[in-house]
């Protein structure tokens, strides 16, 4: 089996539960890389007491190839922008940067429980 490197930017409520869930999901090819969060959340909290390395966006950006998929859960288009230029800038055209929107098709195939919805909040890329 494959496994495919990910890390979660945005530890609130979306971003700790997806957390969560891919937590569990080790043993099946998921490797959770790190976590970038700004603001001192229950999520971020949990990542660090977990073990999960703590990065900044220029960190995992630094990362390269070596991240499949980072998930941007932080539901700011200012944030998502941010990542694609810069991975623009170093040529990284290997890593995959889904939104919110994905998240929510994943969680709909691994678990019956509700993801949180908050309100306004952009999902698309």
């Amino acid at each position: 089996m494959s496994t495919q490197k990910i890390a979660i930017v945005g530890m609130g409520r979306i971003g700790s539960a997806f957390f969560k869930q891919m937590r569990a999901r080790r043993q099946q090819g998921i490797e959770l890389l790190c976590v970038a969060e700004v603001s001192d959340t229950p999520g971020r909290k949990q990542a660090v007491a977990e073990g999960v390395p703590l990065r900044t966006l220029d960190e995992i950006v630094a990362l390269g190839g070596g991240v499949d998929v980072l998930f941007d859960l932080t539901g700011l288009p200012a944030v998502r922008r941010e990542l694609r230029e810069k991975m623009l800038a170093v040529g990284n055209r290997h890593t995959v940067i889904a939104s919110e929107s994905i998240v929510r098709v994943i969680w709909s195939l691994i678990t019956d429980e509700t993801l949180p919805e908050i309100e306004g909040r952009s999902t698309g890329y």
